[in-house]
């Protein structure tokens, strides 16, 4: 009998009566989809008759699973789990070792009803491969692109329990921009709209009335309602902050002697900013009583991810503060050495992570902390020994102390890389690393990206199935079970075919899944078996030419946006274009005015972000191996839209077409990043090179690469005009520094129009740009 048939006979859906709000969800969408009348039935959990017409939907207790091992199911040891069984005479019930893996494992229950599968029949044991996988710094629900035009949240919510994710960040602020406060000119203030602190949500004794107590209460609202749809799909809420983040200098006034350490950017910031001083008691106490204030109105919040050192937080005297060791006047006195200032910071940074562990498990004793560990490699011999307990970290490996790419580029063994897609892999060395961490009772969260963060950020629905798999496989063949995906889903409204994304849910179902055989299945559930092949066809393409591409620097991950790379002019001498000119880019660039970065691609502030021989090694190898398979890639996505078009195949016409689009704002993407890296060798080879054969061929060079960015512009505005997907992430409020708005186009425009115009000037960078000062009392000697 076809399963459908078999689940039309149910007439009562059990749960139970003291239970979990996912058991009623999954219940109440299990009413919608049978239509036939069907009733829900509270009882006591465990205590459910097994007869015809019956179905019960639980969280596994004592019962449920001596149950099961009584009937001769076996029940995996250590791991997670979902069950399912449809008995024709039994009845039948889907169980879930954990909350989080209830609602997954029934819409496999329902794929399987419409796909009529023989697993579905028989019924099914599946044992999760990763038992937590938690979401880190969300874009869209909780970070800076939050504003993402007509977001769905409930939604988007409910694709994480779908896909098997167990943990969820819930802290955002309800406004576009945060209450920092700022002063002219300055744009610092903006960094603190991510990863907001526990004071953008509540107060304490120490600092009421600090915040408008509108803003605080929208804020707290939109986390209550975040972690509301988390646990209505069984999911965990938790919190991402920067912690200990700078507070209003109008607290010092009432309290001087709380100052903590300066934490700003003295580069990207026109004002010092203060944390409190975490060694003070009074300190201690506000910082127990704001965390104890949430969980009193979100008594389930699971976890609390703290970030530092940067955005306008940091630890007292911890070596990687923008300014240098610092900190108020109890942790440690001067003329120390620098070995007992580490010793002592790391004593400081694991008292504030226990602190915060112990206030929030008195309202939930499951409560764990986490800490990223690059920001204390000064001190990370001092803190090692001390995290345990609940106290856990989050990281792209265990075996740098710092931000140093260590792992293989995977088609340059010549470029390391850390994070992002490219990290495809994990040493065995990692594991005996974690080991000793879980042995004292912590996890290591391991990252993983498989969508725009850290990839292709602001495009959207990028594939490259293979590489996200590849990844999985490593963490699993080391043991790792934890995991923390960075970036957050793709938007299932604005992304319907979200490859990567559907190989993750296979992989947590089935870790030893075949994964073209996976790819195959997903692309035949896409646009049918006939069209299927050609579908993987144009995705492998698609995945050839991201394995070969060179990664450059931030540009590669966020600095497109950041930078305003896609739509600011790259012509060989920008300081040429007159300031009123450049404004409708530099004024929403995340810089400060006096940036080098506003006039030469290669810097960052002080940093040097690409050097020349890289930036030509990049743009050679770019054009060498990344163009073949991309294009054949476009053009086969093109050619099989129109095919689908021609015979009328909707389905195959909808999906070949969501990925031509695509696949071409990619090629748009890799060719702006490919033309920086010219811009940035041949201006800077000009500059530095005497040999006038040299000189020709930069100014040569800079002029092919000037009209293929014309071009490109052009063509990253067709498919704007023309795509009926949304390919890249848009914001519905309005241009802000860290996403675009709908303007996008017109920007594009104003980039076309200053590149005819000064793309021919000579290469030219002001090697005293960041000194520049408005209204210079000294210009004509400065000049």
């Amino acid at each position: 009998m076809p399963l459908e048939n078999t689940f039309r006979e149910i007439s009562e859906i059990f749960i139970p009566a003291d239970g979990y709000p996912v058991e009623r969800t999954v219940a109440a969408e299990l009413v919608r989809f049978l239509k036939n009348g069907s009733v829900i039935q509270k009882a006591g959990r465990g205590r459910v008759q097994e007869k015809k017409g019956t179905f019960s939907v639980a969280v596994a207790d004592e019962k449920w699973t001596d149950r099961l091992m009584k009937s001769g199911v076996r029940i995996p040891r250590d791991g997670e789990w979902v069950y399912f069984r449809m008995d024709k005479n039994r009845g039948g019930c889907l169980l879930s070792s954990k909350p989080y893996f209830l609602y997954a494992g029934f819409r496999e229950v329902l794929e399987q009803i419409s796909e009529n599968s023989e697993a579905g029949r028989r019924g099914w044991m599946r044992e999760i491969s990763f038992p937590v996988e938690k979401s880190t710094f969300d874009l869209f629900l909780t970070q800076y692109a939050r504003t993402l035009r007509q977001f769905d949240r409930e939604s988007y919510i409910r694709e994480y329990a779908r896909l098997g994710f167990t943990h969820v960040e819930v802290n955002a602020l309800a406004t576009p921009f945060p209450y920092e406060q700022g002063v002219p000119g300055e744009f610092y203030p903006d960094f603190y709209t991510y990863c907001p602190a526990l004071d953008q949500f509540v107060e304490s004794r120490l600092n009421q009335g600090l915040y408008p107590e509108e803003y605080l209460k929208a804020n707290l609202g939109l986390l209550k309602e975040n972690a509301r749809l988390a646990l209505k799909y069984g999911l965990v809420p938790g919190l991402l902050c920067f912690e200990p983040r700078s507070v209003p200098e109008t607290l010092f006034q009432k309290y001087p002697t709380l100052r903590g350490a300066r934490v700003d950017h003295p580069f990207r910031s026109f004002k010092p900013r203060y944390t409190l001083s975490l060694v003070h008691p009074l300190a201690q106490r506000h910082y127990s009583e704001l965390l104890t204030n949430l969980m009193k109105e979100v008594p389930e919040l699971g976890f609390m991810a703290v970030w530092s050192n940067d955005s306008g937080s940091g630890f007292e005297h911890t070596k990687s503060l923008y300014v240098g060791r610092n900190g108020g006047a109890y942790m440690i006195r001067e003329w120390k050495t620098d070995e007992d200032i580490a010793r002592a910071a790391a004593g400081n940074v694991a008292r504030f992570l226990r602190l915060l562990r112990e206030a929030g498990s008195k309202i939930n004793p499951q409560f764990r902390v986490i800490s990223r560990l690059e920001s204390f490699y000064g001190e990370r011999r001092y803190l090692w020994p001390q995290l345990s307990d609940g106290v856990d970290v989050e990281v792209n490996s265990l075996l740098v102390a710092g931000w140093e790419n260590n792992y293989p580029h995977p088609s340059y063994p010549d470029i390391k890389v850390l994070g992002s897609a490219f990290h495809n892999t994990l040493w065995d060395r990692e594991k005996s690393v974690e080991k000793e961490l879980r042995s004292r009772g912590s996890r290591s969260y391991f990252y993983h990206f498989i969508n725009s963060h850290g990839n292709h950020e602001p495009l959207l629905g990028i594939p490259f199935p293979w590489l996200a798999w590849e990844k999985l496989v490593a963490c699993r063949k080391r043991g790792l079970r934890t995991l923390a995906h960075m970036g957050g889903l793709q938007p299932p409204d604005k992304v319907p075919y979200a490859v990567n994304q559907e190989v993750f849910r296979a992989f947590q179902f089935d870790a030893g899944m075949d994964i073209d055989e996976t790819v195959l299945a997903i692309a035949e559930k896409y646009v049918g078996k006939d069209d299927a092949p050609d579908l993987v066809r144009g995705w492998r393409l698609v995945e050839r030419a991201i394995r070969r591409f060179v990664p450059l620097s931030l540009y590669s991950g966020f600095g497109t946006v950041w930078n305003r790379l896609l739509v600011r002019p790259l012509v060989p001498d920008i300081d040429r274009i007159p300031e009123e000119e450049r404004s409708y880019y530099e004024k929403f660039m995340v810089s400060s005015v006096h940036n080098p970065n506003k006039v030469d691609l290669a810097k960052d502030v002080l940093f040097e972000l690409i050097s020349k021989d890289y930036a030509r090694k990049a743009y050679r190898r770019i054009d060498r191996y990344v163009w073949k398979p991309l294009d054949a890639a476009v053009a086969l996505f093109k050619n099989k839209t129109e095919e689908a078009g021609r015979r009328r195949r909707g389905k195959a016409y909808r999906v070949f077409q969501d990925q031509y689009f695509r696949t071409a704002a990619l090629r748009c993407l890799y060719e702006t990043l490919r033309n920086a890296a010219v811009w940035i060798y041949a201006v800077h080879e000009y500059l530095e090179t005497r040999d006038r054969q040299k000189k020709k061929d930069c100014r040569r060079l800079l002029k092919d690469m000037t009209e293929r960015e014309i071009r490109n512009a052009r063509e990253s505005i067709r498919l704007w005009r023309e795509a009926p997907v949304e390919w890249m992430i848009v914001s519905g409020f309005g241009e802000t520094p860290f996403i675009y708005g709908e303007n996008y186009p017109e920007l594009l425009e104003k980039k076309i129009a200053l590149m005819k115009k000064y793309g021919g000037d000579e290469p030219f960078i002001d090697p005293g740009y960041m000194f520049r000062v408005e209204n210079n009392p000294y210009r004509e000697e400065y000049s």
